[in-house]
């Protein structure tokens, strides 16, 4: 089942939650919603369920305008962060509860209905726990549950809203593996929601990435990561750090220093002396101690104020000398493998070069060209 959203907006009342929204999901694809509180993902993901209307645009099932259907009508498996699994019915029941609901019509019989939900236990490989209520199970069997719940009726498409959103850390990555591999197994269309770019970078197939109700970049994990479309993309996906200074004719200077250090971006060739941005993640530093007299070109300049050092990576905070170079962060964060840590020998206090192996420039908007 294919998904077009077209020009989709949707007001609450002076809030803006969708602006024109356009977005195509292949059949049988995984995509993630990804973005901060209030972006617009679960709006849009209610939107295509049907338990949301748009006030303008449409929503299309394999060339089909569904944007007037009833979710009842959509065939539409979905999953809640908080399961929403009945207290009172057993596991067999709550996944049986979307068969049994059926018209008299399509109903299956009481027998086909036993099979396909120990199948589906099977699947969710929790078979042994039919019996068994919501109360006495985990938070990680709960929402397996809840999945082979809005598995039953066989949807066109599959949602879900923050479904792991309520486990602790090591139960979210186990049932991020067993998402992942229970979609290559099934390949039903879904999207899910989610505000951790890791989960969303591991488990998708595309992520979307959306900020304040439009979509800021749509690509593959590594697409994403590798190529930030946007300031606000670089800085969403992991830590980074921003650097402030001005771009002239494919060139950035970091700071005020005239002599400072100078990124090349020949993306920008066309820009004359314009404000910029360099965001720089903190892998992509290069730590070494600061020499008195060496060239002011060669790095930025600071002071190692915090060294935390962890199995095989130390992560450093360091406070840069010129103040203008990082803005308002104050503090600039690095990663090196904890043996060249020990290797250089640094102490908090040290005087330090940092140079970026890898950088992106993005030229303030409305400057430069």
């Amino acid at each position: 089942m294919s998904i077009e959203i077209r020009n989709v907006s949707k007001d609450f009342g002076s809030f803006h939650a969708l602006r024109d929204v356009s977005l195509d999901i292949d059949s049988g694809e995984l995509v993630a919603l990804l973005g901060p509180s209030g972006c617009g993902k679960t709006t849009l993901l209610r939107i295509i369920a049907g338990l949301e209307t748009a006030d303008r645009g449409h929503i299309l099932f394999d060339g089909s305008d569904t944007t007037d259907t009833h979710v009842r009508e959509r065939n539409v498996g979905f999953v809640f962060q908080h399961y929403a699994l009945f207290r009172h019915m057993s596991v067999f029941d709550n996944v049986a509860f979307g068969l049994r609901m059926k018209p008299k019509a399509t109903r299956p019989a009481e027998a086909v209905i036993k099979q396909k939900v120990h199948d589906l236990l099977g699947l969710v490989q929790l078979d042994w726990l039919a019996d068994r209520y919501p109360s006495q199970l985990s938070g990680g069997q709960r929402q397996r549950i809840a999945l082979a719940r809005a598995l039953a009726v066989e949807p066109q498409v599959l949602l879900l809203d923050e479904p792991f959103g309520a486990l602790d850390a090591k139960v979210r990555k186990e049932l991020r593996r067993w998402l992942r591999r229970l979609h290559d197994d099934l390949h039903v269309t879904s999207i899910f929601v989610t505000h951790d770019q890791e989960e969303a970078l591991e488990v998708a197939d595309r992520v979307v990435l959306m900020n304040s109700g439009v979509v800021e970049q749509v690509g593959s994990p590594q697409e994403v990561w590798d190529h930030p479309a946007s300031p606000f993309v670089y800085g969403f996906l992991g830590d980074v750090n921003m650097f402030h200074g001005r771009a002239h004719e494919g060139e950035m200077r970091i700071g005020d220093d005239a002599q400072g250090l100078r990124l090349l971006s020949p993306e920008h060739s066309a820009v004359q002396n314009s404000k910029a941005f360099a965001y720089v993640r903190p892998h992509d530093l290069d730590v070494q101690k600061y020499v008195a007299g060496s060239d002011a070109s060669s790095g930025i300049v600071a002071k190692l104020d915090r060294a935390m050092v962890v199995g095989p990576i130390a992560r450093l905070e360091l406070l840069p000398l010129d103040a203008s170079a990082s803005g308002s962060a104050a503090i600039i964060e690095a990663q090196i493998p904890a043996q060249h840590y020990r290797e250089l020998d640094l102490h908090e206090g040290d005087t330090l070069v940092l140079t970026p192996r890898k950088a992106r420039v993005f030229v303030a908007q409305g400057e430069g060209i």
